[in-house]
Parts: structure tokens; sequence; C-alpha cells
């Protein structure tokens, strides 16, 4: 693979429109592709977390993978989430999605039970030795075992199925730590965060990209914020950071992962369905009450009226946050005698 074949740029990992009767939505979700693809972003990336793979059966994830493929109609490359149970069922996975065009899988690290480096290296190994299509590694230690500097770059040296990394443990020293381990025997290999609350400063430090749930929510100020930092356009793009912080926080810790999402995605016009979580009465209450919250944060971006009763007044944005993040690029890059 030569450089100008990596991964690169925000690739979504899109919620699943579900109808009154808890299937899949396919009008809506067709609808919900040109959407994305209309507002600029580089590709798509299906059956990942936001996109509740383990809640659908194998036969409907393969089915999410058509209608995508389908829709898309190669106006953008997909990323297709193929992480099961085990080896086998991951191989065929991977099988199909290549008949599909898919340009490259996305693999969690195994899950449930809780392997050991060796464990980890193993199992990536057999299906990178077995499958025709490209490999991201999906490392993701809140949910699967941890995917570690040493294997990632052993996997990278024996594998040349291995192309890329996805990481979602929001460390940024980590991320740091497996670009300098791997890009200078591997220069197309590709980084990905999929930490929103640290998109600008993952691609200052060298990731070329992300996985983000919030673009797939407001994809116009993550394509934004992902074309002001390469331009080097740092003011404007730390506003927008910023911003989808505080977004991202609202989504993410104030319900069940991802119905905040899903419940903005709904004040952006899409008909999202219930998720397949059953939520109990007090936590349907709290999301009730999120989606207030939300429609406010969306119509300060122009993306929705504000609710009934209006909005509280903005107050200023604590930097302190965002702060913290830079110097610890700065602190890690001189670490490194990179600055």
């Amino acid at each position: 693979m030569s450089q100008s074949d990596r991964l690169a740029g925000l690739f979504v990992p899109n919620i699943v429109p579900l109808d009154a009767h808890g299937e899949i939505h396919e009008a809506e979700l067709r609808r919900y592709v040109d959407w994305l693809i209309d507002r600029g972003v580089h590709g798509l990336y299906p059956n990942g977390s936001t996109g509740e793979f383990t809640r659908f059966t194998a036969e409907e994830r393969v089915r999410i993978i058509e209608i995508i493929a389908d829709q898309t109609a190669g106006r953008v490359p997909i990323l297709a989430g193929a992480a099961e149970a085990n080896t086998r069922e991951t191989i065929r996975a991977c099988e199909r999605y290549h008949e599909l065009g898919c340009r490259a899988v996305a693999i969690v690290a195994p899950f449930y039970y809780k392997l050991s480096p060796s464990g980890v290296y193993a199992y990536f190994k057999e299906i990178a030795d077995n499958t025709p299509i490209d490999v991201t590694l999906y490392n993701i230690p809140l949910f699967a075992s941890p995917i570690d500097v040493p294997t990632v770059q052993r996997l990278a040296d024996e594998c040349p199925r291995v192309v890329a990394i996805k990481d979602s443990s929001g460390d940024l020293p980590h991320m740091m730590r497996m670009i300098a381990a791997v890009r200078p025997q591997r220069p197309e290999f590709s980084f990905l965060t999929g930490w929103d609350a640290a998109l600008m400063p993952m691609l200052l430090v060298g990731c070329d990209g992300g996985t983000n749930a919030t673009s797939g929510v407001v994809p116009e100020i993550t394509r934004k914020l992902y074309d002001l930092t390469l331009a080097g356009r740092l003011d404007e793009a730390r506003d927008l950071q910023y911003r989808l912080l505080t977004l991202f926080d609202a989504m993410i810790l104030n319900c069940e992962f991802p119905e905040g999402f899903r419940a903005a995605l709904r004040l952006r016009g899409f008909t999202t369905g219930k998720g397949r979580q059953p939520q109990s009465p007090n936590q349907q209450l709290q999301l009730d009450k999120l989606s207030d919250q939300l429609q406010c944060l969306l119509a300060q971006e122009g993306f929705a009226s504000e609710p009934i009763g209006g909005c509280p007044i903005n107050e200023a944005i604590d930097a302190d946050q965002l702060a913290r993040i830079v110097q610890g690029v700065v602190g890690e890059l001189k670490k490194l005698g990179m600055a």
C-alpha cells in the first residue's frame, strides 16, 4: 500500500436508524448516508461502537454493510466494523465485506476474555494472515483487551494486511508512542483517533484522521476542525475543539452510550427510533431532559431551533481542560526531542 492509499480523514461511525418495530430503517439509513457524504465526511465506518454492532445479529451486520455500500456507490471509502466473537466468524465477515467493496475492516481486540499481549498478537495475526482485505486494529481498552505499543509494532512489522490502528483510549502519549514506534518502518501506516474530545491535539501529533461519533451528528463542525488544523489555522481550530468538546461531553456523559448521539441525530431531522438497549423509566426521563440540553447546543451552532421555554444564557467556556491537553502534547514532544 502506498502513502496515497492510506486511510485518512474523518470516517463516521454511524448510528443505525430503527423503525417502530426496532428493525433496520433502510430508507432512513440511506438518507443518512447521503446526508453525511454531502457534508464532506471522508469515509463511513458502519458496525462500530456507535453503530451498536453487538446489538445486531451477524446477518443484520452484513445487511447494514450491504445497504451502506450500495448507497455509497464508491463515493467515499468504507471502513467496515468486522468485530465478531472469534477468528472464524471475523474472517468470514472480512471476506463478505471485501466482496462488497469495502476499503478495509476495523477489528476490535478480543472482548469478554481479557487476553495477554501475546494473546492479542496471536488473535490479530491469525486474522491478518487469512483475510483478503486490509485490517485496522481497534484499541478500545474500556471494553476489550488493550493493544499495547509493542504489539502494534510487531503486527505492523509482520503483517502487510495490518495497515492502520483506530485508538479510542483517549491516551495522547500512547498514540504518540505508537506513531514513534511504527511510522519509521511503515510510513504508510495510518493512525486514527476515536476520541472526539482530543481530535485537534491528536491531529497535531501525527494522526491521519479520526473515527468520531460526533461526526455523525455535526459533520460540518468536525470536517471544518479537521481542515483548519491541517491548514495550521490553530486559533480557529481551537475554538471549534472547545465547542465540539461541550457537545461531546453532553452526549456521552449523561446517558447510556450511544443514546445521546441518537437523540442529537433525531434533533437534526432523522427518524432514529429507539435503541435496542432497554431503558428504565428513570433513564428515559434523563434522556428527555438531555434532549432539551442537546437542542440548545445544536441551536447555538444553527442546526436546530431553541426548545419551548428557551435556553440558558451561555457561560464563558472554561479553557483549562484543553490547555492541559495542549501542555501535555508539548511536554511529550519535548521528551521525544521533537520540540
